[in-house]
């Protein structure tokens, strides 16, 4: 069985699930959603038996690393509102902070079976509502402050993120990270104001975007 999640955890069962957590990003971020769990306790520095106690299969361990992932972007996006004095700072807080969720994201694209129970998963639908709630509440604060461009909904930053979380290929000379970091930027800069292109078609709004972890813009 899994664990409990109404049961509080023991300080060393939690420091232990917090390892665990901790590796399964870094090692499915590098290697994959196919990469022996084996690896994942070792890295972890537990016993593979703790780590299946917690864990019962691979499908588990995914939206585990998915709703620790959410969950803290979440909070950083609560605290980017109640602490920015303006709406385009928090907006640029939230957009930077949603990195986090890229290894989930590159999980469900590589994994069909990770994809299907991400996107069945309640807790998954209730952290996407609430994320996707604060960032059209942050969108609309920046357009009424007019830092952001009027033209542009929540759904074309939402499009916008997902394509950056995706997998991407890094050139021979250039590290990934660097790569993100720049598209990153360059995403922020398009969508300040003033506006230096017109855009095709209407805003799109959160009624545009499909539902799921991996959804296409």
């Amino acid at each position: 069985m899994a664990e409990d999640a109404a049961r509080p955890l023991r300080a060393d069962a939690r420091r232990n699930r917090d390892q665990i957590l901790a590796a399964a990003k870094r090692v499915f971020g590098a290697q994959g959603p196919d990469v022996p769990m084996e690896e994942i306790a070792r890295q972890a520095g537990v016993g593979t038996g703790t780590l299946y106690r917690r864990f019962p299969d691979r499908t588990s361990l995914i939206l585990a690393v998915a709703h620790d992932s959410f969950a803290k972007v979440l909070a950083e996006a609560q605290a980017a509102v109640a602490e920015e004095r303006s709406a385009w700072n928090a907006l640029v807080r939230v957009v930077r902070t949603s990195r986090e969720l890229q290894v989930s994201v590159h999980l469900t694209i590589l994994s069909a079976s990770a994809s299907h129970a991400a996107l069945v998963d309640p807790e998954v639908t209730r952290f996407q509502r609430e994320l996707l709630g604060l960032l059209d509440e942050v969108v609309h604060a920046a357009q009424r402050e007019g830092t952001l461009r009027p033209d542009v909904g929540t759904g074309d930053v939402a499009a916008l993120l997902s394509l950056l979380l995706r997998p991407l290929g890094a050139l021979p000379s250039i590290e990934s990270w660097q790569i993100s970091e720049r598209a990153m930027a360059l995403l922020l800069d398009s969508l300040r104001t003033p506006s230096r292109s017109s855009l095709p078609g209407e805003p799109l709004t959160l009624h545009n975007l499909k539902p799921g972890l991996t959804a296409d813009p």
